[in-house]
């Protein structure tokens, strides 16, 4: 099939729809909104159901009341609209229903900025909400990989009964590139849906002979732990140093170390493809000697890094530091990596962890 230019919130609608979403919930905010325009059309075509709902709470019960009928179920949005949502993801994990939950994201605090960023990390891969409970996160690093990776967000979701956050940075949603996009499957309902007439009895969690419920999440989240961490490396078994990072702030980072190595600097790229579960296995590849673990992120504190130094000492002998190089928004530029990293080689930067 040809490639096609396309926006990537255009194509990520549209990648939905050929993967089987047949109900799409929501409510409008800029960077994700052309999301829902494009399927406030396209899902009638297809005999699916759109609602612009009055509110991103509204949306993402809707969501619910699909997602129990065994419905491939889906509903976007950034920042503040994925905060208000999170008691509805909850709802979704307690009841063991899947769905998947865009979050196209932006910087700041409270209703923040329209600037692309990393600033969700920490909620996205903590759960999010009140309770007991993960979500798998992917993160896209291009248009193609996002396209790709839609088809996975729903089996993940389907496979272990929990909602996948797809997690991606405003800019990807709002810039375009080639894209080969996919057949359609056969659509299904999932085999929990009965005709709305859903129910799902709780394990009996106070019951502390058995604690039947806690030994079972402990036992799914550990599974999703085991067998779905992703992730793309280069150069780390030789490394004196390895940057971490996700989504397009990924692309650039493996440019400047790229450049680096032509230059005569051992370094090395580690990419999560998963934020959650976070890839641990990654880091047993590590040069042993290594000098050095660099994080460099969109936001202004450094979110990524606790991961990064959890998995460091996890996987290192030795006490190997780690840096953060946060860029606040957008996409950081190759020439300013490249500048920061020569200032932790000749000790100039202070290590986080």
């Amino acid at each position: 099939m040809a490639k096609k230019m396309m926006k990537g919130n255009v194509a990520i609608a549209e990648a939905a729809v050929r993967y089987g979403v047949r109900f799409y919930a929501g409510y409008p905010i800029t960077p994700s909104s052309e999301i829902m325009e494009y399927l406030s059309w396209r899902l009638d075509e297809v005999g699916g159901a759109f609602v612009q709902a009055e509110s991103e709470l509204s949306g993402v019960n809707m969501v619910i009341g699909a997602a129990s009928c065994g419905v491939r179920a889906l509903t976007a949005s950034s920042g503040p609209g994925i905060s208000l949502k999170q008691e509805g993801v909850s709802t979704l994990c307690d009841e063991e229903l899947s769905a998947v939950v865009i979050n196209m994201v932006r910087y700041g605090n409270g209703l923040g900025t329209l600037y692309s960023s990393q600033t969700d990390y920490l909620r996205e891969t903590r759960g999010g909400g009140q309770g007991d409970y993960r979500c798998i996160v992917l993160c896209p690093y291009s248009i193609q990989e996002a396209v790709d990776m839609l088809g996975l967000a729903y089996d993940l979701a389907e496979k272990y009964r929990v909602v996948t956050v797809f997690m991606a940075e405003g800019a990807l949603g709002q810039m375009m590139e080639p894209v080969e996009l996919p057949d359609f499957i056969e659509t299904k309902k999932n085999y929990w849906g009965f005709d709305g007439k859903y129910s799902y009895k709780k394990i009996g969690i106070f019951d502390r002979d058995s604690m039947k419920e806690a030994v079972a999440l402990r036992e799914k989240y550990a599974a999703i732990c085991e067998n779905e961490q992703r992730w793309e490396d280069e150069g780390i078994e030789d490394a004196d140093y390895v940057f971490v990072s996700y989504g397009l702030t990924g692309r650039s980072t493996l440019g400047a170390a790229r450049e680096l190595r032509e230059e005569g600097y051992k370094v090395g790229h580690i990419r999560p493809i998963t934020a959650w579960p976070f890839p641990h296995k990654a880091f047993a590849k590590i040069n042993p000697n290594v000098k050095g673990i660099i994080t460099v992120e969109a936001n202004a504190t450094g979110q990524l890094i606790e991961d990064v130094a959890l998995a460091t000492k996890k996987a290192m002998e030795n006490n190997v530091p780690t840096y953060a190089l946060p860029y606040v928004y957008g996409i950081p530029a190759i020439k300013d990596i490249k500048e920061d990293f020569v200032k932790i080689a000749n000790g100039q930067v202070r290590e986080a962890y």
